[in-house]
Parts: C-alpha cells; sequence; structure tokens
C-alpha cells in the first residue's frame, strides 16, 4: 500500500501544481496531504476518514496530520479540487479511448435501510430521494450516481441526484464534453428522440439507447447486440464502485454523505490511474 500511497500523493500534488495553486502558507498540512488522505480512507478504510487519519499520520508520510475536527473542515474546502482533479482524470481518459466508446447509466446509493427511513435524519424523509431500482426490483431511500464510462471501464463524467430523479431527465445535465464522432450506449431509460437529434446534429455525438418495444425507432438485430454488450461496461464499474462502499456510509449531514459518494467515484479513477 505504501507505494500506492506515494502515487496518490504524487498525483494530487501535481494536479494542484498544474492548477498553479497556492496554498495558505501557515498551513501545516497541505491541500494535497487533505486529498491524498481523503482518497486513502475510501480506498482502503471504507471511508473511514480517522482511520486513514491515524494511518497517515506516521512520520513517513504526514507526521503533521491535522485533528480530526480541523481535517474534516479543510475536506470540505478542498472538494473543488478534488472535482477539478476527476476531470482531469476524465479528459485523459478521453484522449486514452481511441474508440471514442461510451457508455452511460445510474446507481442508486441509499443512505439508510428503507425500515429506517423514518429515522433517517440527513433528508429528513424527504419523498424526493424515494427512489426505484428496477433491475432489483425494489425501492431505495438515497441518491442517484449517474455515471459516463469508456469502453475500458474509466469513469470521465457524473453528477448526483435525488433517488427519484428520471434518467432520461439526466441526458440534459450530462455535459457529453466528447470527441466528435463518439457514441453513447444507454439502456430503455435513456430514450429522448429529441436529445438524440441534438447531440447528433449540433456535436456528431450519436447517442444510442435501448428501445423499448413500442419505439417509433426501432433498430435492427446487430444494433440491438451492441447496444446490450458495449452498456454491460458501465455496470461492470458500477460494481467496482459497489466493492469500495461499505455497507453503510457514515455521515452525519447531507452534505457530508454526498462528498463520500463523490470520493468513491473519484477513487476508483484515481486507483485505475495508479494501476496503469
Amino acid at each position: 500500500m505504501n507505494d500506492e500511497i506515494v502515487a496518490i500523493y504524487c498525483l494530487c500534488d501535481d494536479i494542484l501544481r498544474a492548477m498553479n495553486h497556492q496554498g495558505d502558507i501557515q498551513q501545516q498540512m497541505s491541500d494535497a496531504e487533505v486529498m491524498t488522505t481523503a482518497i486513502v480512507a475510501v480506498l482502503y478504510f471504507g471511508g473511514n476518514f480517522e482511520k486513514a487519519r491515524k494511518e497517515l499520520s506516521e512520520p513517513q508520510y504526514i507526521p503533521k496530520m491535522l485533528s480530526r475536527s480541523r481535517f474534516n473542515r479543510r475536506l470540505y474546502r478542498v472538494e473543488p479540487m478534488l472535482l477539478m482533479l476527476f476531470e482531469s482524470l476524465g479528459q485523459a481518459w478521453k484522449q486514452l479511448n481511441t474508440e471514442s466508446v461510451y457508455s452511460i447509466d445510474s446507481f442508486p446509493i441509499a443512505v439508510c435501510d428503507n425500515i429506517r427511513i423514518p429515522r433517517s435524519k440527513i433528508y429528513d424523509g424527504n419523498e424526493e430521494y424515494r427512489g426505484y431500482q428496477a433491475s432489483k426490483k425494489r425501492y431505495f431511500y438515497g441518491i442517484k450516481i449517474h455515471l459516463m464510462v469508456t469502453a475500458s471501464r474509466e469513469p470521465v463524467e457524473f453528477f448526483l441526484t435525488s433517488g427519484s430523479f428520471a434518467d432520461v431527465k439526466g441526458l440534459g445535465i450530462f455535459p457529453f464534453a466528447l470527441p466528435e464522432g463518439s457514441v453513447v450506449y444507454a439502456d430503455k431509460a435513456y430514450n429522448d428522440y429529441e436529445i438524440e437529434d441534438l447531440l447528433l446534429e449540433a456535436e456528431n455525438i450519436k447517442l444510442s439507447a435501448m428501445r423499448k418495444s413500442n419505439s417509433k425507432r426501432p433498430v435492427t438485430g446487430y444494433v440491438q447486440f451492441l447496444q446490450h454488450h458495449k452498456r454491460k461496461v458501465v455496470e461492470t464499474t458500477g460494481s467496482l464502485i459497489s466493492q469500495l462502499l461499505p455497507k453503510s456510509i457514515h455521515a452525519v449531514t447531507a452534505k457530508g454523505f454526498e462528498l463520500k459518494v463523490m470520493l468513491f467515484v473519484l477513487a476508483l479513477s484515481v486507483n485505475l490511474w495508479v494501476a496503469t
């Protein structure tokens, strides 16, 4: 794990330097060290910041580790830098994705078991966060990760919404910052002919969503096979994120919960980059 920790720190530090980021000269712990601690926490300790903080406080890592409360405050301050790190890695994955083939899907992240919804304080029982997972035919209470990945399973774009947010509406939120000629595969939940036409006309990006039985734009059997095969890639990436997740994400506030979810998506991208 030592080599991976060093590699994660170097990646964070390089990104901040490329951004010409200047930390406060009075800081004893740099922003790159805060970012590294957060990423290590979700990669190796199930999102437990306290375990990661204690592990990295050793002299060979971060001897001037912040206290628990100060670390948490700094973590919220570096959130924009963590998102910038994800975006930078996403751009790198897009450049390496010479096929220009992508897949999109959404994945539910429950804030608690359904039986505990009345006692959940994070979203205060707000019905907007009650969603339905069609693949498992069950309801959940929490948020959705809307994810775009390359043909090699690397995440390149994502955003979070409430659990009830319809997947098809996500087409209007994805940046689709992709090279011309890209093909994006999706399941039946993403059928929107207007957006399909707009992407193709304005950006030369083909959105290839699996068709419903009553579709006005049916596709050939060959295209159906491609759609089914290509979109399994994003399901695999979703499984990789699930493997990093603990049984339940410990958080006190909605903002803290969503920050941790974002970190799990970022950590997967960082882990794939470090492994290359």
